[in-house]
C-alpha cells in the first residue's frame, strides 16, 4: 500500500510538472512494477500487453469516432448548426449565447471529443457574440461549458474507454447518457437566462429571424440530424454494432465533407489529425495498463475496497466522496487520464456497495456520474482545459473573466450531479425502457 501511493503521488507530481500523460503512465508503472516484483516480472509483461491492448477489437471504435469527429469539423457543420439554433433562439436575451449551448449539443452528436467541440464552436459562434456586444465573460464562460457537452452526448471516446475498462456495453452506455446529456444543455441554457437577467447587457437580443430563414436552417440541420439518427438508430435497431455504428457515421460524416466541397488536402488533414490523436490514446492506454498492472499486484485496489467497506461509511457518503476527488483531480489532469487511473481502484469500491440497483445499472449509473464530474474538470479552475482553449480564441478577454464566467454553469452541474444522484432513474429510464 505504502509503495502504491508514493507512486500514485510521483505520478500527479510529474503530470503537475507537464510531462506527457502517456509517458509519465509508463515511466511510473515500470518503476513501481520493478520496485514490487524486479525488472524480468516487468519486461515479460510488456512483451505482449502492449500488443494485446492495441488490438482489442473493441477498441477500434475509438478511431472511427475520432475519424467521424474530424470530417464534421472539417465539413462545415458546425455553421449550419450554429445557424440553426441562432435562428430559433438568437432574438431572446442571451439567445446567441443558447445557441451556442444548443449547437454545442448537436453537433456533440456527431463529435465525441469536447476541446474539438469548443474549438469549432467557438470559431463560429465567437464572431456573432462580439458584434452583438456579449461580455467577454458570458461569452467564453458560455462556451466553454458548452464543449463538455461533446464527451456528454453520445458517442463518447472517454464512455468507450470506461465501457471497455468495466466490462460493460458500449451501446447502453450511450444510451444513458442522453437525458443526463439533454438536462446538462438545459441546466446551461436557465443558467444563461438568470445571468442575463441580472445583466440584461451580459447578452442583449439579436433580430428575430423570419419564418422563412428558419426553415431553411433547419435544412442545414438535416444532415447532422440524418446522421445521428442512422448511427444511433442502428446501433439499437440492432442492425449494427457500436464499432460498425462508428465505421458508418465516419462514412456518412466523410460523404457530407465531400459534398460540402472538402479537397483531397482536406481529407488527408482528417486522416492525419485522427492518426495522431488515435496514437496519443493507445499510448496512454498502454501506459496505464501498465501502471494498473503494477496497482494489482499491490493489491491496492482490493485493500482500498476493503477498507472503506469496514468503514462504516455509509455508500452515498462514499460514492460522495469519491465524485468529489475527480471534481478536484480534475484542477490538475485531462478526463482521458482520470478515467484510466482511477476507475480500476475505484470501481470495484463501489460495485462493492449497496444502492439497491442491479449490477450491471449500478455500473453504467456510476459511470454517467463520473463522466460528468470529469467534464465539470474541464471548467473547474485554475486548470480547466477548454477556459484556456476557448480564450486563447477571444482576444481581449482575461482569463480570469472566462473562469468567473464558467461559475453559473459549474452551479448548474453541480445541482445536475445532486438530481442524478438522487433519481437514477433519470439516467436508467430509457435503459429500462429498450429491456
Amino acid at each position: 500500500m505504502a509503495i502504491s501511493l508514493t507512486m500514485f503521488g510521483v505520478l500527479v507530481a510529474l503530470l503537475v510538472l507537464g510531462i506527457p500523460v502517456g509517458l509519465t503512465l509508463l515511466l511510473v508503472g515500470g518503476a513501481g512494477y520493478i520496485w514490487v516484483s524486479g525488472l524480468e516480472p516487468m519486461l515479460n509483461y510488456m512483451n505482449a500487453a502492449p500488443y494485446f491492448q492495441a488490438a482489442n477489437y473493441s477498441l477500434s471504435v475509438i478511431p472511427l469516432f475520432i475519424l467521424m469527429g474530424q470530417f464534421a469539423t472539417g465539413s462545415g457543420l458546425s455553421t449550419g448548426i450554429f445557424n440553426a439554433a441562432a435562428a430559433w433562439l438568437g432574438h431572446r436575451r442571451g439567445g446567441i449565447a443558447m445557441a451556442g449551448i444548443g449547437a454545442c449539443a448537436a453537433f456533440g452528436s456527431i463529435c465525441g471529443s469536447s476541446l474539438a467541440t469548443a474549438a469549432t464552436m467557438a470559431h463560429v459562434s465567437l464572431p456573432e457574440m462580439k458584434r452583438l456586444n456579449y461580455s467577454g465573460r458570458l461569452a467564453t464562460g458560455s462556451l466553454a461549458a458548452g464543449g463538455t457537452l461533446g464527451i456528454l452526448i453520445p458517442p463518447s471516446v472517454v464512455l468507450v474507454v470506461y465501457a471497455i475498462l468495466t466490462e460493460q456495453s458500449i451501446g447502453k452506455l450511450f444510451l444513458a447518457a442522453m437525458a443526463p446529456g439533454v438536462l446538462a444543455a438545459l441546466g446551461y441554457m436557465l443558467a444563461i437566462a438568470i445571468v442575463v437577467r441580472f445583466d440584461p447587457k451580459a447578452g442583449p437580443a439579436a433580430p428575430k429571424a423570419s419564418l422563412a430563414t428558419r426553415l431553411k436552417t433547419m435544412g442545414e440541420l438535416m444532415p447532422v440530424i440524418i446522421v445521428f439518427i442512422v448511427v444511433m438508430g442502428g446501433i439499437y435497431g440492432g442492425f449494427f454494432t457500436p464499432t460498425e455504428g462508428a465505421a458508418v457515421g465516419a462514412a456518412a460524416t466523410g460523404a457530407i465533407a465531400l459534398f460540402n466541397g472538402m479537397r483531397l488536402r482536406g481529407i488527408v488533414e482528417c486522416l492525419l489529425g485522427t492518426a495522431s490523436l488515435t496514437a496519443m490514446i493507445f499510448l496512454i492506454l498502454i501506459g496505464a495498463d501498465l501502471f494498473n498492472g503494477f496497482l494489482a499486484i499491490t493489491q491496492m485496489p482490493n485493500q482500498a475496497a476493503a477498507a472503506i467497506a469496514s468503514s462504516g461509511f455509509s455508500p452515498m457518503t462514499v460514492l460522495l466522496l469519491i465524485l468529489l476527488f475527480y471534481v478536484a483531480l480534475g484542477c490538475v489532469m485531462d478526463s482521458m487520464s482520470m478515467i484510466l487511473i482511477t476507475i480500476p481502484v475505484l470501481f470495484p469500491i463501489v460495485m462493492g456497495l449497496d444502492y439497491g440497483l442491479s449490477h450491471e445499472h449500478q455500473a453504467i449509473w456510476f459511470g454517467i456520474l463520473v463522466l460528468i464530474v470529469v467534464e465539470m474538470g474541464l471548467i473547474t479552475p485554475p486548470f480547466g482545459l477548454n477556459v484556456f482553449v476557448i480564450n486563447s480564441m477571444a482576444p481581449g478577454v482575461p482569463l480570469a473573466e472566462s473562469f468567473r464566467g464558467v461559475l453559473p454553469f459549474l452551479v448548474s452541474d453541480f445541482i445536475r450531479v445532486g438530481i442524478l444522484i438522487v433519481f437514477p432513474f433519470i439516467t436508467l429510464g430509457l435503459l429500462r425502457f429498450i429491456e
